[in-house]
This record gives structure tokens, sequence and C-alpha cells, in this order.
């Protein structure tokens, strides 16, 4: 598909990861982009999927939108982000078929993943198992949007795909506390530690899961390489296939902020998912996709980036 001539909307596009998409959209060309507001249309709602859907009459879809958080937003609100994730898409994908949408890009995540999959994670493996329990909610509400799209190109000869995202992190990341993933979270520990001169810095869990990180902008660029040519609702993993302990993470994170004093694990709070990894030979072999973006690299980014924002935020 030559998607520079297509009438585009990206939903979540002012988001984290929508930002950076939207960029690399411009950069390639396309012209006629929609980034949809929260508050002009609530996705929640099939009349502003409606209204949204007749103003734009876009060719494409690239669904970002989501309501995501870590592990504790993810225990807070089970029922909020099931909801909202499975009600969103949905509809969305329902009222894409019905108005002719020419092709709908799904972005799942890893979390759709049974607890104890094995390392490195399959495409195949997706159905074996019930999702780790802190975000099967989340996880399983985005598996069925991928169930939901197989079955309409079965049925309709709907155009829909597929992408599954592992953790991301980059330069515009949620720093909140309350809602951060893991990354940001921890930039933002060691940082503040570090100016109050605290010699210890708490980390929820032992240590000892894993997990694997794309850099924004390499996400950005898999998304747009699944909109110009995957053709099949069959997922495929994007990620950057390095797998990185929790207590290792803590230590380079500690290592690039200068915090130097203790990391101390609680073992009371939960770990999440024992192991996180993925196949990426889809990605490579549909998409053209490897991420160029090593963690060290991207984490010096992101840190660059966090203090910048501070310091602006400090000036105003």
């Amino acid at each position: 598909m030559d998607i520079r001539s297509k009438r585009i909307v990206v939903t979540g596009g002012a988001g984290f990861l929508g930002r950076h998409v939207v960029a690399r959209l411009r950069r390639i060309g396309c012209e006629q982009i929609a980034i949809p507001r929260s508050h002009e249309y609530d996705l929640t709602r099939e009349a502003d999927i409606y209204r949204l859907l007749h103003k734009e009459r876009p060719h494409l879809i690239l669904h970002l939108a989501a309501k995501v958080g870590g592990i504790g937003a993810n225990r807070k609100y089970p029922g909020t982000f099931l909801y909202q994730n499975l009600i969103m898409g949905a509809q969305l994908i329902e009222a894409s078929r019905r108005l002719g949408v020419e092709k709908f890009v799904m972005v799942g995540t890893i979390c759709s993943y049974p607890k104890y999959t094995p390392v490195p994670f399959q495409e195949s493996e997706l159905w074996n198992g019930y999702p780790e329990e802190t975000n099967a909610p989340y996880g399983l509400a985005k598996k069925m949007l991928l169930a939901q799209l197989q079955a309409y190109k079965q049925e309709f000869g709907f155009n829909g795909v597929n992408v599954l995202l592992v953790n991301l992190y980059g330069p515009g990341d949620n720093f909140d506390l309350e809602s951060s993933h893991v990354i940001p979270a921890l930039i933002r520990k060691c940082i503040e530690a570090q100016e109050r001169g605290e010699k210890v810095l708490p980390v929820w869990g032992t240590g000892r899961p894993t997990r694997e990180f794309l850099y924004v902008e390499d996400a950005a660029e898999a998304l747009v390489r699944a909109a110009e040519v995957l053709d099949t609702p069959e997922p495929v993993n994007i990620g950057s296939g390095q797998e990185i302990s929790i207590a290792e993470l803590a230590r380079l994170i500690a290592r690039k902020t200068g915090f130097t004093g203790e990391i101390r694990f609680d073992p009371s709070m939960p770990d999440g998912q024992p192991r996180r990894c993925l196949d990426v030979t889809r990605a490579r072999q549909w998409l053209g996709f490897t991420a160029r973006t090593s963690l060290e690299e991207g984490l010096e980014k992101t840190i660059a980036w966090y203090r910048a924002a501070r310091q602006a935020a400090k000036a105003a």
C-alpha cells in the first residue's frame, strides 16, 4: 500500500507512541493525517467513532489509542483497562468495516501472551494459556481484538493487521509514578533520589524477572512498515529481541543517571510475568524490520530528554 497519498487517521496520535508515528508518516510524505483528540471524540462511544470516520473518510487507520500503565495501574484499574481497550477497538474495527476503510493497523501487546510462555515468545504460543494475572484484563482485551480482525478477514475480507509491541520507552514517555512503566519510573526515581541525596532506591519485586524494551522511534518505524507492507491478520511480534533482568536494568539506569546508592528490592510487591523476550523473526521476514537503537543508547537519549524537560518545567 502506497500510504503517502492516503487519508490517515491515527488514534492516540497525540500520545507517546503516536507523536513519533505521526512524525515518521510526515517524514515519508504523508500529508493527510487526522489526529482525533479525546476531548473531541470519545472512542468508547459508537456515535463519536462514526462522527470521526464520516468527517475524515480515512483510507487507513492506525489504532494506537489505549488505556495503559504499569503493574500498579493494571492492578488498580483492571475493569477500566479491559472495558476501554476492548470497546474502543471492537467498535472502531466494526465501523471501519462498515464504512469501507481500506486498511486497519491494530497495536496489540505482549501482555496477551500466557504467563509461562516459552522464551523467546513465538506468535504461535499466543493462545496456549492465560496471561499473567496483574495485566490479564488488558492483555485479554487486546487479544480479542486480534481475534476480531482474523474473523473479519475470514468473513468479510477486511484488511486488518496486528502488531504486538513490547514495552516502549523514549523521549516523551509517561514519567508519572502512579501510571508509568518501569523505565521512566526508574529514571525518575534515580534522578530524584540523587537530587535529594538519598542513599537507597526502592524497586518493586525481586529484580529477577526479565523484560524486553523497544525504543519508541524504532516502534514507529515498525508500525509504518506494517501499514505499508503487512497483509495478514496473523500477529507479528515487534521488539528488539534482547532480554534484560529488572535488577540489571535498575543498575544500568542508576549508572546512566549517576545514582550511586543502594538499590533495594521489595519482594512483597508483585514481579509480573517471570520472563519476556520475543522471537522477532516474523518482523524481520514480513516487515523487513530490525530494531536499530541499543538499550544503552536509548536510555541515554531518554534520560537527557527527561532532564531537559525537568529543567524547562522548573524554569516555567
